[in-house]
């Protein structure tokens, strides 16, 4: 995550001494330095954060063009659909087929 061409800042972090116990511990085990480490933690959580914005503002972009289409796709048919596709990729059954959207009134 961190490379030496990217410029960064210093910054002061205070932790309480359980919690940098448990970093540390966790550093080691994954055999980075506690700052390596810590750096990568933080730049995964922007990363979740941004992912889980963008996964919300999809949302709403989707609810917005299903309600002015009126068709989506009903709960159990996904739920049913994505059984049958992994049971496919385990080799118990056939790729199911495309899931056809319903009205919604």
């Amino acid at each position: 995550m961190h490379s030496s061409n990217i410029a960064s800042k210093p910054t002061s972090l205070k932790l309480p001494a359980a919690l940098k116990t448990q970093l540390e511990s966790d550093a080691q085990t994954a055999g980075l330095s506690l700052h390596a480490f810590m750096v990568q933690t933080l730049a995964d959580s922007v990363r979740r954060t941004r992912l889980r914005e963008a996964f919300m503002q999809d949302s709403l972009t989707e609810l917005s063009d299903m309600k002015t289409s009126q068709s989506g796709y009903e709960l159990g048919n996904v739920r049913a659909y994505f059984s049958d596709l992994a049971s496919h990729r385990k080799g118990l059954k056939p790729k199911p087929g495309d899931l056809a959207p319903t009205r919604i009134d």
